[in-house]
């Protein structure tokens, strides 16, 4: 039962009306999928719900920065999240742009966090993650990874190495005549 499901997965996710034989890759891209589509959207809502308590509910506050960097963060995940499931061009740059920002962030706030705490506070990248679990540090990796995966490009409508090799080919061959 577990074959057949993973077999309709695979084929489901690498956009085949067939179901295909299970590799190790497949299997991997398909894993990496899952993770992102349960993470993204449970980390915009984590991070979300704790930086709007934190901005306009508790009392106290003496510094807005680490829920702001928060609520960006969680744009982030959001934002990421709508690419993830638009498989068009647009979406697939969106989620790229995305994540390449959030692991900027990810990388100067944890180390800001680290040589000024006082300063950065409590947000979801203090100390690259640790109050997540690590994951604010590893999830945008783990969402390029995926994105840059071939059959993942062309699911999005996108060239695949060979494929634009050839393309390139094919048109300089017909310039010639």
């Amino acid at each position: 039962m577990r074959s057949s499901i993973t077999g309709y997965m695979t084929s489901f996710r690498s956009g085949s009306g067939s179901a295909e034989e299970s590799t190790g890759s497949t299997e991997f891209v398909t894993v990496l999928g899952y993770i992102l589509t349960v993470s993204y959207p449970l980390l915009a809502l984590s991070t979300g719900v704790r930086a709007l308590f934190q901005l306009f509910l508790k009392e106290d506050v003496v510094n807005y920065l680490a829920p702001s960097l928060s609520l960006v963060a969680s744009l982030c995940y959001l934002t990421a999240t709508i690419g993830f499931a638009r498989r068009v061009r647009w979406g697939w740059r969106l989620s790229v742009g995305v994540l390449a920002f959030e692991t900027v962030l990810t990388l100067v706030v944890g180390t800001l966090s680290l040589i000024i705490p006082a300063t950065i506070g409590r947000t979801v990248w203090r100390n690259f993650g640790a109050d997540y679990g690590f994951f604010p540090l590893f999830q945008p990796v783990i969402g390029l990874v995926w994105l840059f995966w071939p059959s993942i490009r062309r699911q999005y409508g996108l060239r695949v190495g060979q494929e634009r090799g050839r393309e390139t080919r094919l048109k300089l061959g017909s310039r010639g005549r």
